[in-house]
This record gives structure tokens, C-alpha cells and sequence, in this order.
């Protein structure tokens, strides 16, 4: 189910590049369906509604690691609704869970606004 067109590890390198102040270790992308991403948020955060990506931070003070659980079905729905293509709001998703685990927030708008700005600025850096 892994999206052909996502490099993944364009992402990271870029991520590396514009934030050498930390240390990316193992991160762990997986790609699910709606329903299986469902599940997840139902068992681990009690939440019972689809979403793009959940991100399980394991990080240490010195290294950046964790897992990417991303709604391959929701990623292609987002691209339909933002009139963006797929190719770039999967790319916006993996950047996405990684600024979470660099310490991004989005619950607030104004959380939300810094984080699609640091989500465009990485694809820009990736020409996309």
C-alpha cells in the first residue's frame, strides 16, 4: 500500500538540512487504510474518527525517533478537497509527523499556522 511516488527519505534529509540542531534516528513510516488507521486512534487515543497520521514519538534527548501511521485513503481525500496533488499532500503528511516529533504542535490555530509554514517550507526545500 506504500505510495510509490513518496520519498521518504527526501524528506528526512531535507527535515536534517533545515533543522541540524537534531539528531533524526529510526522513524517508521506506515501506510494504512482509513480503517485500520481507525482502530489505532480508537485504541491508543481514544478518539473514534479517521484522521491522516498518527505519530508515536519514542525520542531521547539526544535523537529524534518514532512511528508514522498514515491514512493512505484520507491523504488522497485531502488532495481531492485542497486542490492539491497527491504526490505533495503525501509528502505535507510525512513532513507533518516529523515536525510532531521535532516538537510541532497543531492543536491550536495558531500551532496549526506555524505548522503548515514549516510544512511548506519543506516542500519547497524538496521542490514540490
Amino acid at each position: 500500500m506504500v505510495p510509490q511516488e513518496v520519498d521518504i527519505t527526501s524528506v528526512f534529509s531535507c527535515i536534517s538540512q533545515l533543522y541540524p540542531e537534531h539528531r533524526l534516528g529510526k522513524i517508521q513510516v506506515h501506510w494504512l487504510s482509513d480503517d485500520e488507521l481507525l482502530e489505532i486512534n480508537k485504541a491508543h487515543l481514544d478518539h473514534d474518527y479517521y484522521t491522516d497520521i498518527i505519530t508515536f514519538d519514542y525520542s531521547s534527548p539526544r535523537k529524534i525517533s518514532g512511528e508514522l501511521f498514515i491514512s493512505v485513503d484520507r491523504v488522497r481525500d485531502n488532495a481531492a478537497t485542497h486542490g492539491s496533488s497527491e504526490n505533495q499532500e503525501f509528502h505535507r503528511v510525512v513532513a507533518h509527523g516529523v515536525l510532531h516529533l521535532l516538537g510541532f504542535k497543531d492543536k491550536t490555530e495558531a500551532e496549526s499556522k506555524v505548522m503548515r509554514e514549516k510544512e511548506n517550507e519543506v516542500l519547497q526545500a524538496l521542490g514540490i
